[in-house]
């Protein structure tokens, strides 16, 4: 059986860069206490007229140049997506096109957060699956576009990018080795887009303000934390791997506490999870895309290295990989 291996990455992040204290719309006091209780020290918005789609070829197209890779022969394009350029087709299809990848076939997955840990494990499967020797996994979001900008518990904590991995077939023992995917839909309601679907048209909204994003804070907190603790103990339990012989963990980038508490419990160096969330915020499912990305590209993580990632999110649902680098 093959294995899924990362053969490129790449990421993107928009220009423009917003600092806490640019958020002029929500009191001095308020701001005070972002750093404090999240971590985050600004994050980047897409132009208006961007679309989800703009991100998500801007990270592809860095990924493929990389290793100049020919569009004719890429076989696969999965997209992570919770801010979708519509609601159909897929924005998959629109990035195939415009890359020029036109022998590829192309679909979304939406497991919000959560869709890194989701979409590599879709990689990895169709890669064993014998079918397809390359397979293109983008993780793209816009939050800014369907977040209540008055809403303080949410729009100062995410940000907008997206990160891309290009896998391919191989021998080596190289790749993504294990993963781990779980879902509670008995807690749909704790992190989600209330209208927009056919449970709750656009022509019944009461106020615009129920298309926009939302969450319930402090419940989120307390499932990431137990949640991501206890996927990263079956991941390596599964794989037989002990704790020690990991060399990263990336776990998804929405609050330093969340980070700090599964390194805790895990009783491992918070020195060896990677944080990029003080610059960009909560970029949803492409945040341990784009913190992979950087760490390659920087030779923190190098060929030999061992990493997890992990991520958590609306569903509600969680996961966890395991990937020889």
């Amino acid at each position: 059986m093959k294995n899924a291996e990362i053969f490129a990455t790449g990421s993107y992040l928009p220009e423009t860069t917003v600092s806490n204290e640019q958020l002029t719309r929500f009191p001095p006091s308020s701001l005070e206490l972002l750093e404090k209780k999240t971590g985050i020290l600004s994050r980047r918005i897409a132009p208006e007229e961007a679309c989800t789609s703009d991100l998500a070829l801007k990270a592809a197209r860095k990924c493929l140049q990389r290793v100049d890779f020919p569009l004719e022969k890429l076989q696969g394009i999965v997209l992570s997506t919770s801010s979708p350029d519509r609601m159909q087709p897929a924005t998959a299809t629109r990035v195939q096109h415009e890359l020029g990848a036109t022998n590829a076939f192309a679909f979304d997955i939406n497991s919000v957060c959560s869709g890194s840990t989701f979409g590599i494990c879709m990689a990895d499967a169709l890669i064993k699956s014998s079918k397809f020797d390359n397979i293109l996994f983008i993780a793209a979001e816009m939050y800014s576009k369907i977040l209540h900008k008055q809403d303080f518990s949410t729009f100062p904590l995410f940000g907008d990018g997206a990160g891309a991995i290009l896998f391919r077939a191989t021998d080596s023992d190289r790749g993504v080795r294990h993963s781990c995917l779980r879902t509670d839909g008995s807690k749909s309601e704790v992190v989600c887009v209330p209208a927009g679907g056919t449970m709750l048209p656009f022509q019944r909204l009461k106020t615009p303000r129920m298309a926009c994003f939302k969450m319930n804070g402090p419940a989120v907190f307390e499932f990431a934390t137990s949640k991501g603790t206890e996927i990263i103990v079956e991941l390596l339990q599964e794989s037989q791997v002990a704790l020690e012989d990991v060399d990263w963990f990336i776990t998804h980038q929405a609050n330093i506490h969340i980070i700090k508490t599964i390194a805790a419990r895990l009783g491992v160096s918070r020195q060896k999870f990677l944080v990029n969330l003080d610059k960009y915020a909560n970029t949803a499912s492409a945040s341990v895309l784009v913190a992979l990305d950087e760490a390659i590209t920087a030779q923190v993580i190098r060929a030999g290295d061992l990493v997890v990632t992990c991520a958590f999110g609306g569903g509600l649902s969680w996961g966890a990989n395991l990937i020889a680098i």
